[in-house]
Order: C-alpha cells, then structure tokens, then sequence
C-alpha cells in the first residue's frame, strides 16, 4: 500500500469522528443559545473529535475491523455524553 493508500483510508477512519464533532459544537449554538458558553467551539471540536477517534479505535482493535455498526453507536453515545459534560447539562 503506498502513502496515498494509507493516508485515504486514515482520513476515512477518522471521518465519522470528525463529521460528528462539527455537528455536536454547531448543534450547541442552535439548541442552547440562553446558556453561557463554557468552551469555545474549536476546544469542543477537538475534545469531541478527540473522544470519537479512541472510541473508533477501541472498535477497531476490539472487533478487529473498520466499520462496525456497534461502535458507530458507541462513538455517538460517547460523543454525545462528551458534549453534555463540556455544556454541564447536569446544571439544566
């Protein structure tokens, strides 16, 4: 496999994490608009992101292949969860 190889299938690994986080820190702006913000959009970006690459990784490992439906629920769940506690949704 050469560098062009690799380098596609890593971004496509990372994708869904990727795409995830953006949606979760453009979602914050559209659902809480009344509460203060306690991060910026970019941190929360990169923590999500951050989160959903290990959870893509631990599915990886664990199943052995890409593209698993469970660890796609797993990375939401995970994401999602991520994102309440960076908005301290405990505090509704």
């Amino acid at each position: 496999m050469g560098f062009v190889d690799a380098l596609n299938h890593l971004l496509n690994f990372a994708a869904p994490a990727l795409g995830l986080a953006v949606f979760l820190a453009l979602a914050r702006w559209v659902f809480e608009r009344k509460r203060p913000v306690v991060l910026s959009a970019i941190a929360q970006l990169a923590i999500n992101f951050v989160v959903g690459l290990l959870v893509l990784s631990v599915g990886l490992w664990y199943f052995g292949r890409d593209g698993m439906v469970a660890t796609y629920a797993v990375l939401v769940i995970c994401m999602a969860t991520s994102q309440w506690v960076m908005a301290r949704g405990w505090r509704a």
